[in-house]
């Protein structure tokens, strides 16, 4: 979120100073992030789609042997692309396939097995920055029977077209330095229930990484819906928890005292997404979809999501249930099937470069504020807030953002040096958050105030 609506006036009476002039948002963009957007291209997402479907199946528990079909030489394939990055990368990417093993579950998984994750890490250049930043799409696709290892299940949506905007993240980004780590993934298991992300997420917690954003992508290159017939491709839901799954009974009585029911980690990070998609990617509106995930159905965040993770899923505006977990045919004229035809490509171009400009001003921003509260010791019409610089690279100066309480997006934004600030706008009224921000505009997921005495 950039310093697009900064007040330049000075409110003296209540410690708040106004640093810097009003900027015009063409003044806010970063160039080296608008030259990176402009180099995601349709054209290859449709490439990456279409050599996916060419494995005929990537069913969890199909093929791993054989050279052109089943979810092995997928996984080769994604892994060959990751080391063709690595090597333009000055040795900042390494890849890696990470397999773990699976229990039968008497339903979707009938024997133990093992499945794999194909990673690639890009290594951050500040060795005190310890932040991670994770981009997933799963690699396995499905037919109508889920046990269903053999018949073709081309996947070109689910989830070729997240795996597509993975790779071509991964070649794109992997050019560039961050003072932070980055891991691209394409995940294994998310069709038998999530178990590709589920290792990941749990060896992540167990290893004690600093997970500050984890995006999914999981089905973004569709633009028609089924029985509504709706074209819609200048949209793009984003799913965010609303209650933390690790609440706490502290964290939830503050909840409370609060008010903060809509304002959990992972819908800061979304609201960020929007913020960032307008000022970065034209003729694409973030939908901010106020549930963790659809019904009956969950996708590779959720795990995430559930070891204390900040995580969103982006996912197609309408989607086409005809062209998902369909076997291949034609019945009545209607023709099934997740076929590569039926995609838009620009519309996951979009979508692609949304993820591209969120992940590139994250880990640029310095971390975010530490400790952030609000003084409730006073009966008064200002707000006080206070805040602990966080650490690594001390922030050129912070954002205090406003909405109001009724309001869906921050709506005001107040720029200050100082690790604290009292501003003329009522607790009572407002809801208050605090970003850090470099003296180029990149900053840091909001962080909601509690309540300090």
């Amino acid at each position: 979120m950039k310093i697009s609506t900064l007040i330049s006036v000075s409110f003296c009476l209540f410690g708040l100073t106004m640093a810097r002039p009003l900027l015009s948002q063409q003044e806010n963009i970063d160039p080296e992030i608008t030259h990176m957007v402009s180099e995601v291209k349709a054209a290859n997402l449709e490439a990456t789609v279409n050599k996916l479907v060419s494995f005929g199946t990537r069913h969890a528990l199909s093929d791993t042997k054989n050279e052109t079909r089943g979810i092995g030489a997928a996984q080769r394939w994604v892994k060959t692309q990751f080391d063709t990055y690595a090597k333009a990368s000055g040795g900042r990417l390494t890849s890696e396939v990470d397999w773990f093993p699976v229990k039968a579950d008497g339903k979707r998984i009938l024997k133990d097995t093992k499945m794999a994750n194909v990673m690639a890490v890009l290594k951050g250049s500040d060795p005190n920055d310890d932040r991670v930043i994770i981009i997933s799409g799963h690699l396995d696709s499905r037919a109508t029977d889920i046990l269903d290892t053999r018949s073709d299940a081309p996947g070109a949506d689910d989830d070729g077209s997240g795996v597509a905007a993975v790779l071509e993240l991964a070649r794109i980004m992997s050019k560039h330095t961050f003072p932070c780590k980055i891991i691209f993934v394409a995940v294994s298991g998310e069709e038998e229930g999530l178990y590709g992300s589920s290792y990941l997420a749990d060896s992540a917690k167990a290893a004690g990484w600093h997970v500050i954003a984890m995006l999914n992508d999981d089905m973004i290159a569709n633009s028609q819906s089924s029985g509504t017939s709706l074209r819609e491709n200048t949209k793009v839901r984003v799913f965010s928890e609303t209650i933390p799954y690790v609440e706490t009974p502290e964290e939830a009585r503050m909840r409370r005292a609060t008010s903060r029911d809509n304002d959990s980690p992972s819908r800061e990070l979304a609201r960020y997404i929007k913020t960032i998609t307008d000022e970065y990617v034209p003729n694409l509106n973030v939908d901010l979809v106020y549930r963790i995930d659809r019904f009956l159905r969950g996708g590779d965040q959720i795990p995430f999501s559930q070891d204390g993770f900040t995580a969103v899923r982006f996912c197609e505006m309408d989607e086409n249930f005809d062209h998902q977990h369909q076997n291949v045919r034609t019945e009545n004229g209607v023709e099934y099937g997740d076929l590569p035809q039926f995609l838009d490509y620009e519309y996951a171009r979009k979508i692609t470069c949304s993820n591209l400009a969120t992940m590139c001003n994250l880990a640029w921003a310095p971390s975010a504020p530490e400790h952030v509260g609000i003084e409730v010791t006073a009966l008064t019409n200002s707000s006080t807030l206070v805040w602990q610089v966080p650490k690594g690279r001390k922030p050129f100066g912070y954002q205090i953002l406003i909405r109001d309480t009724s309001a869906p997006q921050w709506q005001k934004t107040l720029f200050v040096k100082t690790a604290s600030a009292t501003i003329p706008y009522s607790k009572d009224n407002y809801f208050f958050a605090v970003q850090s921000v470099d003296s180029l505009g990149h900053s840091s997921i909001p962080v909601f105030p509690v309540v300090v005495r």
